[in-house]
């Protein structure tokens, strides 16, 4: 008994420790409109360990980097970052304004009603990337608080 006892708590020790991943809530892209070769992808990040978000893939754009808004002398500028921290078990909004993801190099015209297949690599220390498979919404706004989807 106290051997099966044993040999259960370690296996649900072990597939809770496979399930410890980041998770994605709320993603959506921004529509574009033609001649356009940017858009944001807005999404909230969770991850149940320290994490950082590194940038990501999309087959609709060249590129894919973490950008940040910020205020500067009165004016509001765009730059890329080459990470995000992820504090554990603290969800991380990005969204318009702040914090974001840049698709660029777009390959099209992005439209409300299509969904972008985005991937977002995220790095854990002494771990593997982990890899986070988005299937983003596009929408023309942002969605207002509360808003069911």
């Amino acid at each position: 008994m106290k051997h099966s006892l044993a040999l259960l708590l370690a296996s649900l020790a072990l597939a809770a420790s496979a399930q410890a991943q980041t998770v994605a809530t709320d993603a959506w892209v921004r529509a574009t409109v033609p001649g356009q070769t940017a858009t944001g992808l807005f999404v909230q990040l969770t991850s149940p360990t320290k994490a950082r978000l590194v940038g990501g893939r999309s087959p609709v754009a060249a590129s894919v980097e973490v950008h940040e808004m910020s205020m500067q002398d009165g004016v509001m500028r765009m730059r890329a970052v080459p990470t995000l921290e992820l504090p554990a078990g603290q969800p991380v909004m990005l969204k318009p304004g702040s914090y974001h993801v840049m698709l660029m190099g777009l390959k099209g015209t992005v439209k409300a009603g299509d969904t972008v297949p985005v991937t977002l690599t995220v790095e854990r220390d002494g771990a593997a990337p982990e890899t986070l498979q988005l299937q983003a919404p596009v929408r023309t706004l942002a969605p207002t608080p509360g808003h069911a989807h």
